[in-house]
C-alpha cells in the first residue's frame, strides 16, 4: 500500500519504538559524543571510528530515510550534501545543467571548483527548464520551487527527458521538504536538501542530506563522505532528529499561514508584485497543484524600492531579519543584497509558526508604514 505523507509523518514519531528500543531504553534519542569505540581484536562488523559512523547520526539517517522512502545520508550542511553528489558522481569531461535562478552557491561551486577539474556546466531558467534538450549532460540539477524567485519546473517531465538522454537527475528539495513535495516519486534519481531549514526548524543547527533509491549512487556518496571527512556532528544530528519529530505540525502551520497571507499581501497597495505558487493567478499555480502536496511557506514580494523593503523588514514586529528560512520565526531578507537576479525591492518572506492573524497584523502595519 502506498503511504501518504501524513502516514509517513505519523510513523516517523514512533520509528524508534518499532525499530530499536528494548525494555528500559530511553525514549528520546541518546546523544553519543565519541570519536573512538571499544574495538579489541577483529574490527569487522563493529563500529570502528567516529569518521566512519555514529549512532546518533545514523538514527537521523534512518528517520530521514523513512520519510523519503529511500536511503538517506547525512551531511554537515545542505551544500555539503550537494558537494558530495557532485564530487562523487562527476568526472573530468562531464557536463552539468544547473538552474540559472536557483540557490547561487551551487553555481559558484560549479564555476570555482568543478570547472578547473574539467567539469563544465550550463545554466537554464527554472520556468523553462524542460524546454531545452538534455543531450550531453551527465547530471541535470533542478531546484523547484527556485530560491528565491519561486519558479517551478515539471520534475517528472524533466526526469523523463533527461533519463532518455542518459543523465542523472538531482533535485534540491530544500524549500518543500519531503512532506510538501516528493521528487523521487516524480522520477528524480537523487534528492539533496538543507535540513538546516524546516526539518530542523529552530535555527540552531547546520545539516543536510542526500537521499536516493539507487544503491550505486548512495554507495558512491557514502564512500566520498567517509574519505573526505564531510561528516555531520552528533550534536547537530541530535538536534535535527528532534526537529524532524515536529516537522509535520510545523510545516502544516507554516504552509497554512502562507496560504492565508499571500492573497492579503498581494492586495496591499505597497506590494508591487507577489509570487506564491498557491495563488490562482501565479504562473506556477497549475503545475504546483499537480506536483506539490502543499504550496510551501515561502512568499516572494516586491516593494517599491530597496529602502521600502528594508523599512518593511526592520519595521515588522514579527519578522526576523535573517539570511536563512524555515524556522519557527518568520524571517525575511532583501535578496538583491546577495546578487540574486531580482529587483532591489524584492523580499523573500519565510512564514513561521506565529499565530496567523497576529502575524498578518504585524505585516500589514509594517507595509502601511
Amino acid at each position: 500500500m502506498e503511504k501518504t505523507s501524513s502516514r509517513l509523518a505519523a510513523e516517523a514519531i514512533h520509528l524508534r519504538r518499532h525499530g530499536e528500543l528494548a525494555k528500559g531504553d530511553p525514549v528520546a534519542l541518546p546523544l553519543v559524543m565519541t570519536s573512538m569505540y571499544h574495538l579489541p581484536g577483529d574490527p569487522a562488523g563493529f563500529r570502528q571510528y567516529g569518521r566512519f559512523d555514529n549512532p546518533t547520526w545514523q538514527a537521523v539517517e534512518t528517520l530521514l530515510g523513512h520519510i523519503e522512502e529511500a536511503e538517506a545520508l547525512a551531511f554537515p550542511s545542505g551544500m555539503g550534501a550537494i558537494s558530495a553528489v557532485f564530487f562523487s558522481l562527476l568526472r573530468s569531461g562531464d557536463r552539468v545543467l544547473l538552474p540559472a535562478d536557483g540557490y547561487y552557491t551551487t553555481r559558484v561551486l560549479a564555476e570555482r571548483f568543478l570547472k578547473p577539474l574539467g567539469v563544465d556546466h550550463d545554466l537554464r531558467p527554472t520556468a523553462s527548464f524542460g524546454e531545452g534538450a538534455f543531450d550531453g549532460y551527465r547530471l541535470v540539477f533542478v531546484e523547484t520551487p527556485s530560491n528565491p524567485g519561486l519558479d517551478i519546473c515539471d520534475i517528472a517531465a524533466v526526469a523523463s527527458a533527461a533519463h532518455a538522454a542518459g543523465a542523472v537527475v538531482v533535485a534540491d528539495n530544500t524549500t518543500m521538504t519531503p512532506l510538501g513535495q516528493r521528487p523521487l516519486d516524480l522520477g528524480a534519481d537523487v534528492v539533496v536538501a538543507a535540513d538546516t531549514k524546516a526539518p530542523n526548524g529552530h535555527s540552531d543547527a547546520l545539516f543536510g542530506h542526500v537521499a536516493s533509491r539507487d544503491a550505486t549512487i548512495t554507495k558512491a556518496v557514502a564512500e566520498w563522505r567517509k574519505l573526505s571527512g564531510a561528516i555531520p556532528g552528533p550534536f547537530e544530528a541530535w538536534l535535527v532528529h528532534r526537529g524532524l519529530e515536529t516537522l509535520e505540525i510545523r510545516f502544516d502551520r507554516m504552509c497554512s499561514t502562507a496560504e492565508l497571507l499571500a492573497p492579503r499581501l498581494a492586495a496591499h497597495p505597497a506590494v508591487k508584485a507577489l509570487r506564491y505558487p498557491g495563488l490562482d493567478g501565479d504562473p506556477s499555480h497549475n503545475l504546483a497543484r499537480a506536483q506539490m502536496e502543499r504550496f510551501g511557506f515561502m512568499i516572494g514580494l516586491t516593494l517599491e524600492s530597496e529602502a521600502a523593503a528594508e523599512r518593511f523588514i526592520d519595521g515588522c514586529e514579527f519578522l526576523q531579519p535573517a539570511t536563512s528560512f524555515g524556522g519557527v520565526h518568520s524571517s525575511a531578507e532583501r535578496r538583491a543584497r546577495w546578487g540574486d537576479a531580482v529587483g532591489s525591492g524584492f523580499v523573500r518572506l519565510s512564514v513561521g509558526c506565529e499565530p496567523a492573524e497576529e502575524l498578518w497584523k504585524a505585516l500589514n502595519e509594517a507595509l502601511d508604514g
